[in-house]
């Protein structure tokens, strides 16, 4: 079940912490890795010796979860998070297949059993691990059978391969459908102040103990809303902050993974962990949902 409590320490730790499947306990604001990339998800960053400062200084900030995924890069955010933080102290690491790259924002479901056997290996491999913590089956694809794509997960669980099994862009109905087979832990969907489309799923995670991972948390730049501007105002804050301490106070299930490429923006996204919403703030954000 989730849990959460308000220890403060470092920044990242204002925002409480979260367990996921009753005994991995980590810091509600983490940081994900796609933005680590080059132009379209695609290649190395420009500068990766930039990309491993922002994940090194991510934990020394007290963020203690890391999501990525074998389709950065493809590969390539993996290879970063390994040579950035390896052995990871005190981390969670939490990865996903289930996309096939052939080129710049180019994203090609591919869920057959084998194809996810493969990434697996290959995320094993390159973040020098023997057991994934969270691995995450990024898409069900349309063209397998779910039983089948779900059951290779449920197999991958036995090995020991992986710890706990967490979905991505789901309904409530497939996570139903999904916990038949195998447990699930976590539910990573898009989702933000100005993007409410999963909003049933946001409750169901609460009600059911599952950590909601929502991913395009930002909005990235799509907040123009008059609001976001208002509240931000009165706590000293830009809006981002604002959006990602909405996430934060909107249910105790969600564990935010903001991503960015720039220290600054890191430091940014984490001091938001320490923004305490007021009643009337949550009011008048509720307002701007899409």
């Amino acid at each position: 079940m989730t849990t959460v409590n308000t220890s403060r320490g470092v920044p990242a730790a204002a925002a409480g912490t979260i367990t996921l499947g009753g005994d991995l306990t980590v810091n509600r604001m983490g940081f994900g890795t796609m933005r680590l990339t080059g132009k379209g998800i695609w290649g190395p960053p420009r500068h990766p010796e930039k990309a491993v400062r922002v994940l090194q200084r991510a934990v020394e900030l007290g963020v203690n979860f890391f999501d990525t995924a074998d389709s950065y890069g493809p590969h390539v955010a993996e290879d970063l998070v390994a040579k950035a933080v390896y052995p990871y102290p005190g981390l969670v690491i939490a990865t996903k297949a289930g996309f096939e790259r052939r080129g710049p924002d180019q994203w090609v479901e591919n869920g057959r059993p084998e194809y996810l056997r493969r990434a697996l290996e290959g995320s094993l491999e390159r973040l020098r691990v023997e057991r994934i913590d969270l691995w995450q089956l990024h898409r069900i694809d349309p063209k397998v059978p779910a039983q089948e794509q779900l059951e290779a997960v449920r197999e991958f669980q036995r090995e020991g391969l992986i710890r706990y099994v967490g979905l991505s862009e789901v309904s409530v109905a497939d996570i139903e459908r999904a916990r038949k087979v195998v447990p699930i832990v976590s539910v990573q969907n898009r989702y933000n102040v100005t993007d409410r489309k999963w909003e049933k799923e946001v409750q169901y995670c609460e009600r059911e103990g599952l950590a909601f991972i929502p991913w395009f948390p930002l909005s990235a730049g799509t907040l123009d809303n008059p609001a976001p501007h208002e509240v931000a105002a009165r706590h000293g804050a830009t809006v981002f902050q604002i959006a990602l301490a909405w996430l934060l106070e909107r249910s105790p299930a969600t564990l935010v993974i903001p991503g960015t490429s720039s220290v600054e923006h890191l430091e940014e996204n984490v001091a938001a962990a320490e923004i305490r919403l007021t009643k009337k703030d949550m009011k008048e954000l509720e307002k701007i949902a899409a």
